[in-house]
């Protein structure tokens, strides 16, 4: 790699300034700056690399440039604080870099914007960064929460959340997961072919490839490039999705001929593997609230080879549900609800910065009541499966409880049947699936199975 790259460090500059204002995913904001930017691969590897690097360890980065600086990041400027976080970055963690390459173009990157001349005061802070040793992180046995905070650059209010519900250890296992770089996992569309002709063509395509522990239509790849680009999943051979959201749709068990609900189903992982398992038999109403996802869950389905689908958007809670949903009770129902995105920070890092602990009792408002609302919609003897891609337990087990408090119609199954044997860890007590602190890198998703009562 050159030491120099200014395309890549621009896109970056550009991208993080996007983020940080308007506290968009990052992987909205990269794809769509992609389409009016050409980058060669390493541009493109390094700008990504920048991106979801920073914002992983954003917390961090500030601590260690506070440390130097007389004016600290958080009264900076935003396009100056960036500059730094870049730079920073690239000097801390990159050591491919040049110390040099590094200064002298977040020097030229700040200079090139308009408004007061940054460039003396970057140059300052980043030679003392390179000069003066790394200072000791804070003690955890005496500020846990600071400590925690600092190494693993995860906001205070969620580390001192985790630490006393889970206690110290599962709490620092927790934040240091949200430094990992998720692997690229694909789930087999099994329509089209079989999880072991997938993993050949993909090896006869040079593209190292294994299979998923737990999912039996999984495969992990590495050293791919975007994924997006391989001609298997642009052909509709598999899908894009992480192991634990594989893990879901069996739970519900869905059969062929049966009529199924999917309440918030785009951008459609979901809705497409309980077609797969329905052999595309049947019948899927899909439903989600912003008609551009509805686009793309159509256009998911499409490239899968996928019939059975009829997409609609529609806020399950405060919308009219279309007639036809209404016309005759549903065999089964998915619920994978909206909610914090906690167990999904590690894929998803902007959310440690800009996440605050209101989200967790707003997002368990909106659950209970599309849990209400769609609860009447299933025949007597229907199952209900309910997930999340969190581990809090008001979005979790919590919500469960009340539903079932208030609808003594349903009541929970162990989800052990549906689960492979060697996923089994993965169980709670009760039967319910939280694939936290797992040991195959898994996101953190939760779920569990109801009954409705046939009386």
């Amino acid at each position: 790699m050159s030491s120099s790259h200014p395309t890549a460090r621009k896109f970056a500059y550009k991208a993080l300034q996007t983020i940080f204002r308007t506290q968009t995913f990052a992987d909205d904001v990269f794809d769509i700056a992609l389409r009016d930017v050409s980058l060669s691969a390493q541009d493109r590897g390094l700008a990504f690399e920048l991106v979801y690097g920073i914002l992983r360890q954003a917390i961090l980065l500030d601590w260690r440039l506070d440390q130097i600086s007389r004016k600290p990041m958080a009264r900076l400027p935003l396009n100056v604080a960036t500059t730094l976080r870049i730079a920073a970055y690239q000097l801390l963690f990159l050591d491919r870099i040049p110390e040099s390459a590094a200064v002298n173009e977040s020097v030229k990157l700040i200079r090139s914007q308009p408004g007061h001349d940054w460039g003396g005061l970057v140059n300052a802070i980043l030679r003392n960064l390179i000069r003066q040793p790394a200072p000791p992180f804070p003690d955890p046995h005496t500020d846990p929460v600071r400590a925690f905070s600092i190494r693993y650059s995860c906001p205070p209010w969620l580390v001192e959340r985790w630490i006393q519900i889970f206690g110290l250890a599962q709490a620092e296992g927790l934040c240091r997961q949200t430094l990992d770089i998720p692997p690229i996992t694909l789930r087999t569309n099994t329509l089209r072919c079989t999880r072991q002709a997938l993993l050949e063509r993909l090896r006869s395509e040079k593209v190292s490839v294994q299979d998923t522990v737990v999912s039996p239509v999984g495969l992990t790849l590495e050293k791919c490039g975007p994924p997006g680009h391989l001609p298997v999943v642009q052909e509709g051979w598999c899908y894009i999705e992480d192991e634990a959201a594989q893990l879901i749709p069996p739970l519900l068990d869905p059969q062929p001929s049966e009529r199924i609900l999917d309440a918030c189903a785009a951008p459609g992982g979901k809705t497409t593997h309980l077609a797969q398992l329905m052999g595309n038999q049947g019948r899927i109403i899909a439903l989600d609230r912003q008609e551009d996802r509805v686009a793309r869950l159509k256009d998911n389905c499409q490239r899968l080879g996928i019939g059975i689908v009829q997409a609609f958007p529609c806020d399950v809670v405060s919308d009219a549900l279309p007639a036809n949903l209404l016309a005759q009770p549903f065999d089964r129902i998915l619920v994978d609800a909206p909610c914090s995105g906690l167990g999904v920070l590690r894929r998803h890092p902007e959310g440690k910065m800009f996440k605050q602990p209101s989200i967790i009792a707003q997002s368990r408002v909106t659950q209970g009541q599309i849990l209400d609302r769609v609860g009447h919609l299933l025949r007597p003897g229907g199952i209900l499966v309910y997930s999340a891609c969190s581990i809090e337990p008001e979005e979790t087990t919590d919500v469960v409880a009340d539903f079932c408090h208030r609808h003594p119609e349903f009541h929970q199954d162990s989800l052990a049947a549906w689960v492979p044997v060697n996923g089994h860890t993965l169980l709670n007590q009760t039967g319910q699936l939280c694939t936290a602190w797992n040991s195959w890198k898994m996101d953190g998703f939760f779920a569990c199975r109801l009954m409705k009562t046939t009386k």
